[in-house]
C-alpha cells in the first residue's frame, strides 16, 4: 500500500452523525428484546480539546490532508472496510476495539498487527488488506475517525471491547455484551 496525500477535508460529506449523542444506548439482544441502558461517559476519559457540538463536526475539523504512517493507515482501513457504511458512531467503535486490542497483552501491540492477526478481520485476504480508494469520501471520514479514536477525542460507548461481529452472525461467544451499534454488536 502506498501512501498517498489526501485533498481537503472539504470532500467529507454532510455525515449522519449531526444529531447530539443520546443519553441512552439501545441493545438488541440475540432474542430480538431490547434493552435500554443509560450511557455512561465519563469526560476525564475523553480529550475534548475540540469546541465540536457532534462528532459529524469533530469528523470535518480533521485534517486529512497527512501522509499517513503505515499505522494510522491499518487503523484507517479498518474503519473503511469494517464499517464505512455504518454512522459515524459504529464508525469510532470498530476504531477503539482495534485500538483496544492493541493496548491488551491479549493481541499483537500495533494497529497493523492487530489488523493482520490471522483470521481476525474479514477483510484481510492472504495477509493483505484490499485496494483503498483513497480519493473517497469513506476513506477521508476513515482516516478522520481513526484520528478521533487515537487521540479519544469523542466519547464511545465501547470502552473495553476487545471483540465485536456483524448482526447477521452468532457465534455464541462466552463474553460479555457492551451494545450493538448500527450492524455490530460489541463485546469486552
Amino acid at each position: 500500500m502506498t501512501s498517498r496525500a489526501l485533498s481537503s477535508i472539504d470532500a467529507v460529506p454532510a455525515v449522519q452523525d449531526a444529531a447530539p449523542q443520546s443519553p441512552v444506548s439501545i441493545v438488541h439482544n440475540a432474542d430480538g428484546s431490547v434493552t435500554v441502558m443509560p450511557r455512561i461517559l465519563n469526560d476525564a476519559d475523553t480529550n475534548t480539546d475540540s469546541d465540536a457540538s457532534s462528532l459529524a463536526e469533530l469528523v470535518k475539523q480533521q485534517d486529512v490532508s497527512d501522509v499517513l504512517d503505515p499505522e494510522m493507515q491499518c487503523l484507517a482501513g479498518a474503519v473503511y472496510f469494517e464499517s464505512k457504511g455504518e454512522t459515524l458512531t459504529g464508525q469510532l467503535a470498530v476504531a477503539r476495539v482495534v485500538i483496544n486490542r492493541s493496548e491488551s497483552p491479549r493481541f499483537p501491540d500495533s494497529f497493523c498487527g492487530v489488523i493482520y492477526q490471522r483470521s481476525q478481520f474479514s477483510f484481510v485476504r492472504g495477509g493483505r488488506m484490499p485496494a483503498i480508494n483513497t480519493a473517497s469520501n469513506a476513506w477521508h471520514t476513515a482516516v478522520a475517525i481513526a484520528k478521533i479514536a487515537l487521540n479519544n477525542s469523542w466519547a464511545n460507548e465501547v470502552k473495553g471491547a476487545l471483540y465485536f461481529h456483524a448482526r447477521r452472525v452468532s457465534p455464541g461467544w462466552g463474553r460479555t455484551k457492551l451494545v450493538a451499534i448500527d450492524n455490530h454488536v460489541f463485546y469486552r
